[in-house]
């Protein structure tokens, strides 16, 4: 299908051009012309420029017109159709041959080549030669101001001088009033196979209908107006067989359907149509007026400037349901915002959503580096992820900022359609560039953001990045491509002889601003905090001092384990190098009770816990929490961070902070406490509550009231007042992280302890069968176990789960594993018929000496 359209941006590899009726579509570097194409391939085969070579945004610039031809329409991951262009002259001309040639005509053509008297150009008609003399586009060049020539893939509105040989030899004219006065007339023998957008004919009124005009022109040929093409000034005068001029649109290429314009911006070719004011794009009008309402493609409106605009159909509500056509009338004022401006129907595109009139962001221009932004997981790929921010910007994460550490797998921590947060590193509204981070540490930075080198003042402490570590030192970068240079003495209070086996790339620091050059873009810093010397730092390196280093509760850290006491863990918090010192209660190590104790005693001094988050930061004591329900809420901000926040119906995540008898107190993020009186604390008639709930236990909570004079919150409990509705995925969910976090015990327990017992734990898992023997019978019908599979382990079976059996010391019997109990190293087994049956085979099996005892299914 051929289109007139008019070119919207520049960049270096396409050209984006709107298109009629709001549409837009993309010209690749390559759809250019032969010509500019062949210079393109021989540029990348020598691996240099070429000085006669121009840049797309050296010949082209927005509001040119140009003719192109669909070449594709593609649909992207998002359900979005993308229009591939061509303005190829061989490909919009395509149905033109040398015979048609005549004098008069309007065709593109392209710059091929210079020669001694003019230019050769491309007209994409085989067999024909056309040659545009020096005095004929000597008044083009001065107008345009590109430059002392044309260049080489330049496009051209052409007009025919003189015709020669059958059309083999054309002489050709781009002198602005003779393109400007050109009509097509019948006398250029113009067909419906070669009918060209751009065109200017006389046009005679037919049919006059609401949504637009048809219209004869060239004698024989029909076309159509449509309701946004009409002169705004005329649109009520127009009549039967009324003659004026029109300009065609558009030539559909098997239904042969033309469709043209009236507005005056097209009817001289060569011109430009009128571009939207600075700074309309994205304007709120708080009242803009119905003119007029199509059903089936959208409505009209007056602006508060007088100026007209467009709204389709979907947005002109939030749904199609709460959609009322009687608000529509004409007359009917409503609030709107400008979304896009279409240059081929000169208006503003409109939109109604009270989400987008509302929204932040609406183009690349309302985006600024240093800036926090929610987007959609859209894309993952090997440079990295692609994250959508609104339906016309999307970002890029590189792999090096999916985390503050490198990840291997992304794809096993994000997937299709995730919500993320990220910051702004780099933002280009011109070429539509956006970098993102998703480096939890500079998200949640509080530093300020050094964006430019002229903000760098000496101490000015900040957070980057490091992108480089060598023996020289460090180079650390910030946003908007900022950079500087650790040197190898400012790393560290104490000397550090190999940069690189301390500093990693992509690992997140906190620098000091020593010196700064703009002019010459030097940077230079220190990751040395304070201006004291090191054996200062290193004498006032007190306790006291440690803890003056602020985190704001959700803050993510790595922490090293330095000692166990009874009821948790002291830790070092690693971003800090060690210097601040930490607390996590022991019945802060898991979401799970069962696994709070395991993973106590399966942790020692000097392992590295990843991802632990800050709970509070009351003065010297910061206190940590690897709660994953309480971290998924805090960075999912599905919390309240005051009682002000609170309101009835809220379900939240929290922790259990004490068990009353006459109820239980709930802690949530933040510090905020509710209480779950007895009557809501179960599902189940409650007796005793320390039968049901234990300090530190991780819950979900639903607000039932709040008492604002007495700041009081009570809470329910119960699961069936808590769930979210699909309680089956909340149950797979919740048995999913226990499962994991219990390989992670696993993991743990092979390294502590007596080899071959550890071992043991780690291979007995729920529904194991395993063969064994009895040892003993008591007295209260109990019974305990040996076996290869449990050797220095206790296993055991109370009287229910021996079933029907008699069993004597001595005796050989299956048996199924039911729980297994690291901390006491006791099996609990069944030797229930019923259970035996039902689990699928998985025997244990005793290998030579020489090997571990496994499981094979």
């Amino acid at each position: 299908m051929l289109f007139l359209g008019c070119i919207k941006e520049v960049s270096d590899y396409e050209l984006v051009v709107g298109l009629p009726n709001g549409l837009s579509g993309f010209v690749p570097v390559t759809q250019i012309s032969d010509a500019y194409s062949k210079m393109l391939s021989k540029q990348v085969a020598q691996g240099e420029l070429l000085e006669d070579l121009n840049s797309l945004s050296d010949m082209y610039s927005p509001g040119t017109l140009v003719r192109c031809i669909v070449t594709s329409v593609e649909k992207s991951a998002d359900g979005r159709r993308s229009i591939k262009l061509s303005i190829n002259p061989k490909k919009v001309n395509k149905g033109l041959n040398a015979s048609a040639l005549a004098s008069g005509m309007l065709l593109s053509g392209f710059v091929s080549s210079m020669e001694d008297h003019g230019y050769l150009i491309d007209i994409g008609v085989s067999g024909s030669h056309a040659f545009l003399p020096h005095q004929k586009a000597q008044n083009y060049i001065k107008a345009v101001k590109r430059g002392p020539d044309l260049k080489i893939g330049q496009n051209l509105n052409c007009v025919i001088v003189e015709v020669k040989n059958e059309g083999r030899v054309v002489r050709l004219s781009i002198d602005r009033s003779e393109v400007a006065a050109s009509l097509a007339t019948e006398k250029q023998n113009w067909t419906l196979s070669n009918l060209l957008p751009g065109l200017v004919v006389k046009a005679r009124v037919q049919k006059v209908a609401p949504l637009g005009i048809k219209v004869s022109f060239l004698s024989s040929y029909t076309g159509i107006v449509d309701f946004m093409h009409m002169d705004p000034e005329k649109s009520m005068n127009y009549s039967p067989n009324q003659v004026m001029k029109a300009c065609i649109l558009s030539v559909h290429p098997t239904s042969k359907v033309v469709r043209l314009t009236l507005r005056q911006s097209f009817l001289h070719p060569g011109g430009s149509p009128h571009q939207l004011s600075n700074g309309r794009m994205g304007a709120v009008v708080e009242e803009s007026t119905v003119k007029a309402f199509y059903k089936q493609f959208g409505a009209i409106f007056e602006l508060d400037d007088g100026t007209l605009a467009f709204a389709r159909l979907k947005h002109l509500s939030k749904t199609r349901k709460s959609f009322k056509p009687g608000a529509f009338k004409a007359g009917c004022k409503h609030k709107c915002r400008i979304i896009d401006y279409s240059l081929m129907d000169e208006m503003c595109i409109l939109s109604l959503k009270y989400q987008v009139i509302e929204a932040r962001i609406l183009q690349y221009q309302d985006i600024h580096t240093g800036d926090v932004v929610q987007g959609k997981v859209f894309s993952l790929k090997p440079i990295g992820m692609q994250v959508k921010v609104t339906d016309g910007i999307r970002g890029l994460v590189p792999s090096m900022h999916l985390a503050d550490v490198i990840l291997k797998r992304p794809e096993k921590k994000y997937s299709i359609g995730d919500q993320v947060r990220c910051r702004v590193l780099e933002c280009n509204p011109g070429g539509k560039k956006l970098i993102l981070t998703l480096k939890r540490s500079l998200v949640q930075s509080k530093l300020p953001v050094l964006s430019n080198y002229e903000d760098a003042k000496p101490g000015l402490i900040t957070h980057g990045f490091v992108v480089c570590a060598k023996e020289f030192g460090c180079i650390v970068k910030f946003y908007n491509d900022v950079k500087g240079l650790v040197p190898k003495n400012e790393l560290s209070s104490e000397p550090i002889s190999c940069p690189d086996k301390v500093f990693h790339e992509g690992q997140v620091v906190k620098v000091m601003v020593l010196k700064c050059e703009p002019q010459q873009e030097r940077l230079l810093l220190s990751f040395r905090l304070s201006s004291k010397s090191a054996s200062e730092e290193k004498k006032e390196c007190t306790p006291q001092q440690k803890h003056e280093v602020k985190y704001q509760i959700g803050e993510m850290v790595d922490v090293k384990v330095l000692k166990k006491k009874h009821n948790g863990l002291e830790v070092s918090i690693l971003e800090d190098k060690g210097n601040v010192i930490g607390w996590i209660p022991t019945a802060h190590l898991s979401d799970f009770i069962v696994n709070c104790k395991l993973l106590w005693h399966c942790l020692q001094e000097g392992d590295v816990l990843p991802r632990v988050m800050c709970l509070s930061d009351k003065g010297e004591h910061i206190t940590l929490s690897r709660k994953s329900a309480v971290i998924s809420a805090v960075q999912e901000e599905q919390v309240v961070k005051s009682f002000s926040e609170i309101q009835p119906g809220m379900v939240l995540t929290g922790y259990v902070r004490n068990v009353m008898p006459f109820g239980v107190f709930v802690e949530f993020p933040f510090g905020v406490t509710g209480l779950a009186p007895k009557m809501s604390m179960s599902d189940k008639f409650v007796t005793d509550t320390k039968d049901h709930f234990v300090v530190g236990q991780t819950v979900i909570a639903k607000v039932m009231s709040i008492d604002e004079e007495k700041q009081r919150v009570l809470l329910n409990l119960k699961v069936s007042e808590c769930s979210s509705g699909d309680s089956a995925a909340e149950s797979f969910a919740l048995l999913d992280r226990y499962f994991k976090e219990m390989k992670e015990i696993r993991n743990l327990l092979r390294r502590t302890g007596e080899p071959s017992m550890a071992r043991g734990l780690c291979e007995l898992v729920p529904g194991k069968e395993l063969q064994l023997v009895v040892q003993d019978v008591k007295e209260d019908g109990s019974a305990l176990f040996s076996g290869n599979c449990v050797t220095g382990l206790i296993a055991t079976a109370t009287r229910y789960h021996l079933g029907d059996k008699n069993i004597v010391p001595g005796e050989k019997t299956k048996a199924l594993v039911l729980h297994v109990d690291a901390l006491t190293s006791r099996v609990y087994v069944s030797l229930r018929e019923e259970l035996l049956k039902q689990r699928p085979k998985q025997v244990c099996v005793q290998r030579t000496p020489s090997t571990l005892p496994s499981c094979s299914t």
